[in-house]
């Protein structure tokens, strides 16, 4: 049969349910709440259980004690009988016989008719009982005797004056005696016997090998317990007055302890109002709790007298609210901005502060009621004064218990910063239609010159052939004008892209096919072969491409590569990159590449980098430039799979 594990009694699990606990609650309702009272308490307890297991097992050893020494001391005197008795019952009946008469028997002290049997106990006893009672008399309540176990019966008991008539009488077949004379060892019994409840210590009778009886030796169990209860009565004493003065103890302890720990709690009681107050500290380690709580409140008022600095110090603004939306702190830099005083508004709801014209989504409030924080988030801050333009972060105030109690508001005010970057980009449009003009009118005058020296010098020439001679480059410099004009009107003018699904490996084979026919470089392809399609403007990436690899083209000789690669970066743009090993761009110039009429070329006109750089920018894209002098230029494309129209509604 298996075995089965089981629980031991008053074992209780841990998922038991409450009502399992309710005699533990019930016994907390009578234990004290004060400190004092509990240490009151576990110094009783502390006291009083060491002093009470201490009488008790003093109580128990000196009972042990006083019954062993009894023991020891019957059977000294069983021992002392055992040496008077010599060689036994037969030899003093072998003496006695000799001189007296009628006294024979058959060695046993049986002469079948009984009448030998109560000789021998007769002459037994006469011989042996003046030792009893003399034994018996040296130690007053003890009583001694004989039994022998060929006669079945008591041979002496001393004192004989009163337990004379229990000689010759056999003891009980129940008698503890009998398992003496069966196992031939001594014994200590402890009960009702001849003369009443008593300590009996019995030894048996060994002559020849053999067990001829017992000798017994015993005291009353009254003498017995009188002496234990002298020696209780003595324990108990001590231990009353061990316990007395132990709560004697206790209560000046628990009382001077509740006096000092009172004392810490009315301060710091009054330290929730005013951290500079300190606790006068008691004398011992109660006291030291008093220093640290001391320096604790003096380094709390430092953090809190440095947080006040900070927040009047910093030139954000700062705004806390409670649970409700109330207004609990607003510092000086908050004030200024939005024209309050923390004053007037501490109390007040946070909505307040602003127009409640239901377009502002406050994310003070959002944070609030959702727990989501807002980090660097940009907006119309619409004051009951003027609007601001601010950049706004809100989080959860929680308590030292991880509990939300509010939210905090940080406010940075960008109006000046929002009206100093308008003005920096106005002087940036500014500065680049200065530059866009000084490109132009150097683009401009250079045909011009051209075409009035060629002007000039046929108005003085009538010859027919200077005139054939020199009108093809007038034309040539009039094309060149109108391509720049065009060029400058595309450029100054762009058109939104037509947004189609475009697959870009199939627009760059079929542009570097109609490159690579004009120029002697050799292109090579990378594609990408799972490159999905992109919502782009095809044929405004097809004018990118080419222009790219135009560029390429005339910065390599004519054995150079050009590598043009595309690759899918986390399904959400794709990467079009353009590599020559031609002569490279200077570092000084890589900043200017895309401006318009900055170019390198004798010929060029610095347009088709800054309207590639414009077509990426409609499609939400970026281009960049890579270059190393003598080593080649990279340029980079990275465009969105998913044209997104929120630039342009």
């Amino acid at each position: 049969m298996p075995r089965q594990d089981r629980q031991p009694s008053g074992w209780i699990p841990l998922n038991r349910s409450p009502l399992h606990w309710a005699p533990v609650a019930w016994l907390r309702g009578f234990l004290p709440n004060t400190l004092r009272g509990k240490l009151f308490l576990v110094s009783l307890a502390v006291v009083s259980l060491p002093i009470s297991l201490t009488g008790y097992l003093l109580e128990r050893e000196g009972r042990q004690a006083l019954v062993q020494e009894k023991t020891e001391k019957l059977f000294g005197l069983t021992r002392l009988l055992d040496a008077h008795l010599g060689p036994g019952f037969d030899a003093l009946l072998a003496e006695a016989g000799t001189g007296a008469e009628g006294a024979h028997t058959d060695g046993t002290g049986n002469d079948g008719n009984g009448a030998g049997r109560a000789a021998a106990i007769r002459i037994l006893s006469e011989r042996l009982t003046p030792f009893t009672d003399l034994v018996a008399a040296a130690n007053p309540g003890v009583g001694v005797g004989y039994y022998s176990r060929a006669l079945d019966a008591i041979i002496t008991y001393g004192p004989s004056r009163d337990y004379s008539a229990t000689v010759g009488t056999s003891i009980p077949p129940e008698h503890p005696g009998w398992h003496v004379l069966e196992s031939g060892r001594r014994a200590v019994e402890s009960g009702r016997q001849v003369r009443g409840l008593i300590l009996n210590a019995m030894l048996p009778i060994v002559r020849d090998g053999g067990v001829i009886g017992y000798i017994w030796a015993n005291e009353l169990s009254d003498d017995v317990e009188r002496q234990a209860a002298a020696m209780d009565r003595a324990v108990l004493t001590v231990s009353l007055a061990g316990i007395l003065l132990g709560l004697l103890l206790s209560h000046t302890l628990s009382r001077g302890v509740g006096r000092d720990i009172r004392g810490i709690i009315d301060g710091l009681i009054r330290m929730r109002s005013d951290l500079g107050h300190a606790i006068r500290p008691p004398p011992g380690e109660v006291g030291e709790i008093a220093v640290e709580v001391n320096g604790m409140a003096r380094a709390l008022l430092d953090a809190q007298s440095l947080t006040e600095n900070i927040l009047h110090s910093i030139a954000d603004g700062v705004i806390a609210v409670d649970w409700t939306g109330q207004v609990t702190a607003v510092n000086p830099a908050a004030e200024a901005m939005i024209g309050v005083k923390a004053a007037e508004v501490i109390g007040r709801p946070y909505a307040s502060l602003f127009k409640a014209d239901g377009q502002f989504a406050s994310p003070l409030l959002d944070t609030l009621r959702t727990g989501q924080p807002h980090i660097g988030v940009t907006l119309d801050f619409p004051g009951t004064r003027q609007t601001l333009h601010l950049n706004v972060s809100s989080s959860l105030l929680r308590n030292s218990r991880g509990e939300a109690i509010g939210a905090v508001v940080v406010l940075k005010d960008l109006t000046e910063q929002q009206r100093l970057r308008t003005q920096i980009m106005r002087a940036d449009r500014l500065a680049a239609l200065g530059e866009l003009v000084a490109g132009l009118a150097h683009e401009v005058r250079n045909p011009l010159t051209s075409i009035r020296g060629f002007m000039q010098f046929l108005e003085t020439s009538d010859d027919v052939r200077e005139w054939q001679r020199y009108a093809p480059l007038i034309v040539r410099q009039v094309d060149s004008l109108n391509r720049l004009v065009t060029e400058l009107l595309e450029f100054g003018r762009p058109r939104p892209p037509t947004i189609r699904p475009v697959q870009l490996n199939d627009l760059i084979r079929e542009v570097s096919l109609l490159a690579g026919r004009k120029s002697s470089a050799r292109i090579t392809l990378a594609l990408a072969a799972d490159l999905p399609r992109a919502e782009a403007d095809g044929e405004a990436l097809k004018q990118v491409v080419l222009n790219l690899i135009i560029n390429a083209t005339q910065a390599t000789t004519e054995t150079g590569v050009i590598t043009i690669s595309t690759a899918a970066v986390d399904g959400r743009e794709a990467v079009v990159a353009v590599t020559d090993d031609g002569e490279g761009i200077a570092p000084e110039n890589l900043d200017k590449v895309f401006d318009p009429f900055f170019s390198t070329k004798p010929n060029g006109t610095g347009l088709g980098l800054a309207m590639a750089h414009r077509i990426v920018d409609a499609h939400h894209g970026t281009i960049t430039i890579a270059s190393t002098p003598g080593a080649g230029t990279t340029v980079t494309l990275r465009i969105p799979f998913l044209h997104s129209r929120t630039a342009e509604t």
